[in-house]
């Protein structure tokens, strides 16, 4: 028998070309650091940055309980940095939210919002010495990767 509700997610994680930019004296910056302090947050962020997923997938993926990715959740989406996405229902057909990353990325810079123009000044010259911005995305997954441990 065909099921009638959908048990999987056809969402996919989209990315803006605008990121939001957060400074050492804009309040969503706590939100954001806070949110993503805990090693299990962290975790849940990585997983969603891969692919959108259900509570009770990540649980499962990070072997943690529902409640307490459900706890993480509700910080992430309050920091904006995930949101939900779809709707799919589980095999006893409850209904369950799909999460991802939020399509606008954010840039955490530690300067104040007086140092906001110098920044944006920073990353046009950036951007000239690397030419398009499929350069520029090669080059910072590249340093991404080499920067960010395993």
């Amino acid at each position: 028998m065909a099921r009638l509700l959908p048990t999987q997610t056809d969402a996919a994680v989209e990315r803006s070309d605008t990121p939001a930019v957060l400074s050492l004296d804009d309040d969503a910056t706590r939100d954001v650091i806070e949110a993503l302090s805990s090693e299990t947050a962290y975790e849940i962020f990585r997983l969603l940055n891969e692919t959108p997923a259900t509570p009770s997938r990540i649980a499962d993926q990070l072997d943690q309980s529902v409640q307490n990715v459900h706890y993480h959740l509700e910080h992430l989406e309050a920091a904006g940095v995930i949101e939900i996405t779809d709707t799919c229902y589980s095999e006893k057909g409850r209904e369950m939210s799909v999460y991802v990353v939020s399509k606008d990325p954010t840039l955490l810079f530690l300067g104040t919002e007086d140092d906001r123009p110098s920044l944006k000044r920073a990353f046009k010259s950036f951007a000239s010495l690397l030419g398009p911005p499929s350069i520029l995305l090669a080059a910072g997954e590249s340093v991404s990767r080499f920067v960010t441990p395993e």
